[in-house]
């Protein structure tokens, strides 16, 4: 696979950088940079329209103003670190959108501090880059399987190293703990939260039980919730909420977490199900950062334990549903129990083997590529 594959959002930030600024935020590594730079004309190193807010050279010419008057678009990276990077950047709009385009990126969650004041409303769009999916690859061969092993962050994956990719989780995971999350909040017990996210990887696709995780790592029930929340932000792990109704006795309180980077997970099923769920949530984000539609990624799951893995809505409605299945098997009899339960328009049965077939007029047994294709995922 080429290094230079083109992003599957860099035709959207290019169309809307003609006429606002652009957010670009998502995980560390995920290859925000290195879209941002190639959006660049005649991008090289040591470009002068690129900006990092991390390098004090860059951090003066921030505040000066200084950089090229001939280039259009101009990348401001990690500038959220500063306190008034909101005024700093409604200043630049403000005064030279006519001569000059801005793409602002950050690897913490820029939408969380973007959202501390109402400053800049309607100035810019908002995206969220995702790692890798099967659609993003153009489903080259064995894609489906190197992807499932080695997640969807580009540096592992294009490796195709398992050692590359042992090295690099233990990295990417330092980073996260004794960086990002200085810049988040001041947390004191960095060991414990450590121990934290090496765990997370253990309670994914069973219903998440803080109270478990509490009483496993030493920490109170409130400040795991909170770290949990953090490492939600920081594009660490990602939770999800049930879906349904009394008719259907569905569970209310209940949450599933999922990981960014499935390569953490070792049983190759469950590291399959967080693969169908981040290719759903890349959905789930492109439809809401590009078309404006309002989208949600639930699980379905009754007080007797019936379940399907997955519910995807649009506009508050649901459009479809997602049981993953490791290798080819029978329907799962839990679809035709909540099919004729629920308002659920479609039940798909997604696996890694090669049958496809109709089973019934909302029921469809598919492989995984397969279905990507089938609801256009991204």
């Amino acid at each position: 696979m080429s290094n230079l594959l083109m992003r599957y959002l860099e035709p959207y930030i290019k169309d809307d950088l003609k006429k606002k600024m652009v957010f670009l935020g998502g995980p560390r590594q995920v290859g925000k940079t290195t879209l941002a730079q190639g959006l660049i004309a005649n991008y090289v190193d040591k470009h002068p329209a690129y900006l990092n807010w991390d390098l004090d050279i860059h951090r003066d010419k921030i505040k000066k103003h200084d950089w090229p008057q001939t280039e259009r678009l101009i990348v401001l990276d990690e500038i959220h670190k500063f306190k008034s990077w909101r005024n700093l950047v409604k200043g630049f709009y403000d005064t030279l959108k006519n001569t000059h385009s801005f793409l602002i990126t950050g690897s913490a969650r820029l939408d969380h501090f973007r959202k501390g004041g109402d400053s800049l409303l309607g100035r810019y769009h908002y995206y969220r880059l995702h790692p890798y999916s099967l659609p993003e690859l153009k489903y080259e061969k064995n894609c489906t399987e190197k992807l499932l092993k080695f997640g969807g962050f580009p540096e592992p994956y294009t490796e195709g190293d398992e050692r590359t990719l042992r090295r690099w989780h233990i990295q990417r995971l330092n980073r996260l703990i004794r960086t990002d999350l200085k810049d988040w909040e001041d947390v004191k017990d960095l060991d414990k939260i450590y121990s934290l996210a090496e765990e997370l990887p253990n309670r994914v696709g069973s219903p998440l039980s803080i109270n478990s995780l509490s009483h496993d790592i030493e920490v109170d029930f409130k400040t795991v919730k909170r770290w949990l929340g953090v490492l939600s932000s920081l594009y660490y792990s990602f939770q999800i909420a049930p879906f349904g109704s009394v008719k259907i006795r569905a569970v209310k309180k209940e949450q599933k977490l999922y990981m960014w980077d499935w390569s953490q997970i070792e049983t190759p099923g469950i590291r399959f199900e967080n693969m169908v769920a981040s290719h759903l949530l890349k959905y789930c984000h492109f439809l809401e950062d590009v078309e404006g539609y309002k989208t949600e990624l639930r699980f379905l799951r009754d007080t007797d334990k019936r379940e399907i893995d997955f519910v995807v809505l649009k506009s508050k409605k649901p459009i479809f549903a997602v049981e993953c299945k490791f290798g080819e098997r029978t329907i799962s009899p839990h679809i035709k129990y909540f099919k004729e339960r629920t308002n659920i328009p479609k039940f798909y049965q997604v696996h890694l083997g090669t049958t496809h077939r109709q089973v019934d007029e909302k029921t469809i047994l598919i492989p995984f590529d397969l279905f990507c294709k089938e609801e256009n995922l991204v």
